[in-house]
């Protein structure tokens, strides 16, 4: 079973942006798709890639090998490849990376490390990305509420 997070409602019935899920399998089988590969994917394919399994050796080569099929079917070309971190900070529950706390304070948010450690590797990796500067912001607040990091404001 797939697992959206609530801030990604706007896009994941249509796809047409890369959900969080998937983000974090490009992170662990080292590939950058762009946003323009992935819209050049079929639905059923984007599908494919928010289902296909990514945590085992095995599921990771295979997962990156559909992947790369697809897009140099669609572009002729291989995607790039990333980097693999042996330690990703989304899986390390006792530090908090500094992107994400500077972000949390943006917001009046000090986050803690028994917070930090209470989340999933999956709500870590969302926060994470979502704080990079490099990156669209807007869902950072919304993921904070919806990981009851900060108080639902009424």
């Amino acid at each position: 079973m797939s697992h959206f997070f609530k801030f990604e409602a706007d896009f994941v019935e249509s796809l047409r942006c890369i959900p969080m899920q998937v983000r974090m399998k490009l992170d662990t089988c080292g590939v950058k798709l762009k946003l323009t590969h992935w819209h050049k994917f079929t639905q059923q394919e984007r599908q494919e890639l928010v289902e296909m399994p990514c945590t085992t050796v095995e599921e990771i080569q295979t997962y990156r090998q559909y992947l790369q099929q697809r897009v140099i079917q669609q572009t002729g070309t291989p995607a790039s490849e990333l980097p693999i971190e042996s330690h990703p900070a989304w899986m390390d529950a006792t530090t908090i990376p500094p992107s994400v706390q500077e972000k949390a304070e943006e917001f009046g948010v000090s986050l803690t490390t028994p917070q930090w450690a209470s989340l999933a590797p999956e709500q870590r990796f969302a926060l994470i990305k979502l704080s990079r500067s490099s990156h669209e912001n807007k869902n950072f607040f919304p993921a904070l509420q919806e990981f009851q990091l900060i108080e639902l404001l009424s």
